[in-house]
This record gives C-alpha cells, structure tokens and sequence, in this order.
C-alpha cells in the first residue's frame, strides 16, 4: 500500500503554469545574502539621543508622554544624566548563607581588595548578593562572569544574567544562583578569581581581582 502524500497537477496544467510562470519571473532575480549585506551597510541609523532627552521630547504631547513613562517604568528623573552612557556603581558584594550571618565584603576602588578577601566553608550552600547603583541611562544586559584558579590552573568559570536597569536613586540588590563550596582534603586550599560586571555593549563596569579560602570551618574573624 502506498502512502500519498498530496495530488498532483496534470501535465497539461503543469505546462500551463510553467508558461504562465516563465512569463512573470523572466525578469526576477532571487535576492541573494549579497543583497542583504548591501541592503544592511545602506542602513543608517538615526540619531542617539539621551535618557533626558527622549524624556524631554514631545513632551508637550500627553498621550506620547504617557506612553515613555510606560515603556521606560520606574525611571527616576533626577537621576538621569546628560551622556548616552549609564553609569553603574557597585557598593558591596555579600555572601549570604544558612549556615552564618552575611559576609559583607567591601569593593576597594580599584578592584583589588589586599590579601585574602574571604574564607569560604567547604560543603556550604551560599549565594552571592551584590548591592549597586545606576545612573544617566539604562543599563541593558548587565551581566556577571566569574573565574577560578588554583595553584595556576582554572577550576571554575560562570556567566550570570543580572538583568537590564533604569537609572534610580535607590541601590538595586541583585542575588546570585545558590552554589555550594567543594569539600575534601583536595579542595580546600587558596584560590584566584576574577569577578567582571559587563553589558551588552561588553562595557566592564567594574573588575575584582582577589583571593579567597576553602577551609573546613568559617573564618572566625569574619
């Protein structure tokens, strides 16, 4: 038995079309990838505008007013600056677990906190919190990458989502996936890192370079 998977034309008909085809295609010329490259480096884009300005634009207009205050939902208006560029400033980083009271650890300006910044506990399940503040403009796919060494070979590396941000006087508070430290003779020691923060654009806003523990127990200064 066989299976059909449509009817077909006849061939009297096919030739009909195949004519009618040949006369109204003669002159069409598939669009090509060619075309498209040329299509898109003819393409130019408007002017960029600022936060502040596209606020100020037709502001008279109520109806379109109402509709940025919409699209661009709690943004504050004193907080919004002059430059196309957002201004993102981290205040602290914390390490919230079960286990223990947060760790608040403190960002040094220049993205290298001196000697050993944290002591993990092996086997501990912890999250990272990460307090910061936006300004000038939107922030647009603020992401978080994190990589690990030990005695000079990688052992770990993420890349988080944290998300897209308006300009607000208040500070954003932003936790991290659950993860839990490795445990055995093996992992514990001292460890490298490098912490980035970066958007769409691959813009880094801030770069923390430091050095952390594995232990049997929390730290007892800490």
């Amino acid at each position: 038995m066989s299976l059909a998977v449509g009817a077909g034309p006849s061939s009297s008909n096919m030739d009909d079309k195949e004519g009618s085809a040949e006369k109204t295609t003669t002159n069409h010329r598939p669009e090509s990838d060619d075309d498209n490259e040329e299509e898109n480096r003819n393409l130019h884009l408007g002017p960029q505008y600022t936060l502040k300005e596209q606020l100020e634009k037709d502001k008279d207009d109520e109806s379109l007013r109402k509709w940025k205050e919409q699209l661009l939902g709690g943004v504050d208006i004193n907080n919004i600056g002059e430059t196309l560029e957002p201004e993102v400033k981290f205040l602290s980083v914390a390490i919230v677990s079960p286990d223990r009271e947060d760790i608040v650890l403190s960002i040094p300006a220049d993205g290298k906190p001196e000697g050993l910044w944290f002591t993990l506990k092996e086997a501990s399940h912890y999250r990272l919190k990460f307090s910061f503040q936006v300004s000038n403009n939107i922030v647009s796919g603020l992401r978080y990458t994190n990589t690990v060494w030990k005695t000079g070979v990688k052992v770990d590396s993420t890349k988080d989502m944290i998300g897209t941000f308006s300009p607000q006087l208040e500070p954003y508070t932003h936790e991290m996936p659950e993860e839990t430290a490795p445990s055995g003779f093996l992992a514990r020691g001292s460890y490298t890192a490098k912490s980035k923060f970066l958007d769409d654009d691959n813009k880094c806003y801030l770069e923390i370079n430091y050095t952390f523990d594995i232990r049997k127990d929390w730290a007892a200064t800490e």
